[in-house]
């Protein structure tokens, strides 16, 4: 499989695992699971070629480790980003001091006064390192950092998560909680 085409499998991956399970006719369970075969025969079906060790291998190598696989390798879900009502179960943890979120500039202002908002998706998603804030927030523009005090909010009652590939969650980040980064 080439790199273009393990792309085009992962966003397709995506679709189906967090947004659309129902385009292909596949049901995720309360957790966001479905069975490995069951998405590959799914996909078939839809018109998508692919094999269990293609969605193996999409899940092995991807970059942000958007998918898991349960211990058995059976079954597979989407890391974080559902805008389908699943509970991925992750359990509150203290978050490290600052967290981090990419953002194209020109939606700054809205985010200072409004803060943070989870959209569609079931909550906020925050970086724990600069390098991965700039990525993400350079996929739709010229990306600035925001700086999350999350040990402030912490303190404050609000509560974190972490995903199965390091992303931290959390409901809302509201603006008395966020500084620009200088140095972008």
């Amino acid at each position: 499989m080439t790199p273009a085409e393990r792309v085009r499998l992962s966003k397709f991956m995506s679709l189906v695992l967090r947004h659309q399970p129902e385009v292909i006719g596949v049901t995720l369970d309360a957790a966001g699971w479905v069975a490995v075969d069951e998405l590959v025969a799914a996909m078939v079906r839809h018109g998508t070629a692919t094999t269990a060790e293609q969605i193996r291998g999409v899940v092995a190598l991807n970059d942000k480790q958007r998918f898991a696989l349960s211990p058995d390798g059976l079954r597979i879900r989407a890391s974080q980003g559902h805008s389908v009502q699943v509970e991925l179960a992750y359990a509150p943890q203290a978050p490290p001091d600052v967290l981090f979120h990419g953002t194209p500039k020109q939606v700054v202002p809205l985010i200072l006064q409004e803060g943070l908002r989870k959209m569609k998706r079931h909550h906020v998603h925050l970086s724990p390192d600069r390098e991965t804030a700039m990525k993400v927030g350079g996929r739709r523009g010229k990306p600035v950092i925001l700086v999350v005090d999350s040990a402030r909010m912490a303190r404050d009652g609000h509560t974190f998560f972490r995903s199965a590939n390091g992303v931290w969650l959390t409901e809302h980040v509201a603006p008395r909680y966020l500084s620009v980064e200088s140095r972008v």
